[in-house]
């Protein structure tokens, strides 16, 4: 999972010239909050839960306008 977490963000660094360190990337991009909330979501999805997945997307919308 921290894995794949550090090839999002690579992949920001090399796509967006304005990013400038990884803290800036994990702190400043709600598309990656995003994307993270997102797989968290679905990995509880995937283990039957219904409610908690709804309830982190819902907030990530909340918080990201994504």
């Amino acid at each position: 999972m921290f894995e794949r977490i550090r090839e999002d963000i690579r992949a920001v660094k090399e796509r967006d010239p304005a990013a400038k360190s990884t803290i800036e990337v994990l702190l400043c991009y709600p598309g990656l909050h995003a994307l993270l909330s997102h797989r968290v979501a679905h990995f509880f999805y995937r283990r039957g839960f219904v409610l908690l997945p709804r309830l982190i997307s819902h907030l990530s919308r909340f918080l990201t306008g994504i």
